[in-house]
């Protein structure tokens, strides 16, 4: 329980930022101590374009509402590298009904980040964030008891450490003390290494998705196509699914936020693909 909490308190970094378009001024709420718990929806716009497109500039691809370029929070051009990555913004704002849900818009979000930089923060510490999640990696820790959440862990969790430590010839290991396992420098270092082969807009997906499954490994195994995003999240939440199996759960909370995970996990790892592969969309395909 104790390390569940710890895990929980240290797996965001200080400096990562929230992911909005717009400061989050709805969203869920907690009424003051005594009363009775509230809810407030996120706030949503009305749809106020017709069409949908892209085109390319100096800088880049654009996405077009109407006659209006996109813009970002910060008011700068939406401009985005990958052809591949614009034609699937535009379908986020295409498949918008009468009011624009920003909050499903976990691509445009992704992008709103890289190119405002609100935390201003540079490649190193994104992946020094990144690689700070080892210490805490959900799959490295291990329960004593019961019985059958512990053989639980051993057989889900351990192969993936095992492809991990193969596939980059590190030493990860896991432990059941509340201080975590003792990852060696090398394997930092070599995380390290590897992670600063991807540009800056590749590697906010990877840091997303690391901060979605509070794992480093998990996201790993997703951005090398081991795993996919469903396992990868049933992995992250196999305490949680074990507690549920035994006591039930909270017949809607619990697909909700299990359906949100996985949109937000594949979102990152989409993006974290299209920004690191060079891929020519044919224009035919704009017309379909």
């Amino acid at each position: 329980m104790w390390r569940s909490c710890r895990r929980l308190f240290y797996a965001r970094p200080p400096q990562t930022p929230w992911l909005c378009l717009t400061p989050p001024v709805g969203g869920p709420s907690l009424s003051l101590p005594g009363t009775a718990r509230t809810y407030t929806p996120p706030t949503e716009r009305k749809r106020f374009y017709q069409n949908v497109s892209i085109s390319q500039g100096e800088g880049g691809f654009e996405i077009n509402l109407d006659n209006r370029k996109l813009k970002t929070p910060q008011a700068k051009l939406f401009t985005v590298p990958s052809e591949a990555l614009a034609i699937a913004v535009a379908t986020e704002w295409d498949s918008q009904q009468d009011t624009i849900k920003s909050y499903t818009m976990h691509l445009t979000t992704l992008c709103n980040t890289v190119l405002d930089n609100p935390s201003q923060r540079n490649k190193d510490q994104l992946i020094r964030a990144a690689v700070k999640f080892l210490e805490t990696d959900t799959v490295c820790y291990r329960v004593e008891e019961p019985a059958g959440l512990v053989e639980l862990q051993k057989n889900e969790w351990d192969p993936m450490i095992e492809w991990a430590e193969k596939r980059y010839n590190v030493e990860i290991g896991s432990s059941t003390s509340i201080m975590g396992p003792n990852i060696p420098a090398r394997t930092k270092d070599t995380f390290t290494s590897h992670l600063a082969s991807y540009n800056m807009w590749a590697l906010q997906g990877i840091e997303y998705v690391i901060t979605q499954l509070k794992s480093l490994i998990l996201s790993m195994g997703l951005i090398d196509r081991h795993i996919p995003v469903e396992k990868a999240v049933q992995l992250s939440r196999l305490e949680e699914e074990y507690q549920i199996q035994r006591w039930g759960n909270v017949e809607w909370a619990h697909d909700y936020d299990l359906y949100e995970l996985r949109a937000r996990t594949a979102a990152g790892t989409l993006f974290a693909h299209l920004c690191s592969e060079s891929s020519t969309v044919k224009h035919k395909l704009l017309q379909d």
